[in-house]
């Protein structure tokens, strides 16, 4: 897509600084850290979120995920990593074209998510379960 800038950068009419690549995907250093070494995956082609892509085309750019998130932690000298993905502006992804955030972690780095966690009842859990099921075909 002309319009999206990560399709252009995998165009290669915008810069970035690459740290891998494969055939499905590219990851490259945000231009935006929140962190040292704050690195993006993205896949080749446009999918807007990861609903929108086939399975196969999902699991060729999870597949680097392990070996990109140990090299990134490394190369930060970071005790931990956040691995990141957001689909839809409600939930934060500025971005529209897919894509997962590998943010090294320290002690004390100011960083968090803020994570308002109820105490579930398990009737509404079955029923969220059950709509779940019926979307999957199962």
């Amino acid at each position: 897509m002309a319009d999206c800038i990560f399709c252009r950068i995998v165009a290669g009419t915008i810069p970035c600084t690459k740290v891998y690549e494969d055939e499905a995907c590219l990851a490259f250093l945000d231009i935006g850290p929140v962190a040292p070494c704050h690195t993006l995956l993205i896949p080749r082609r446009h999918f807007e979120t990861i609903a929108d892509m086939p399975a196969a085309e999902a699991s060729r750019l999870a597949a680097p995920l392990p070996r990109l998130a140990r090299a990134v932690q490394a190369a930060a000298g970071a005790k931990g990593i956040n691995v990141y993905q957001t689909n839809g502006k409600v939930a934060g992804q500025d971005v529209p074209h897919v894509h997962f955030h590998l943010i090294p972690r320290r002690a004390g780095d100011g960083l968090g998510f803020h994570w308002p966690a109820a105490k579930a009842d398990f009737a509404v859990l079955a029923k969220q379960a059950e709509a779940i099921r019926a979307g999957l075909g199962a």
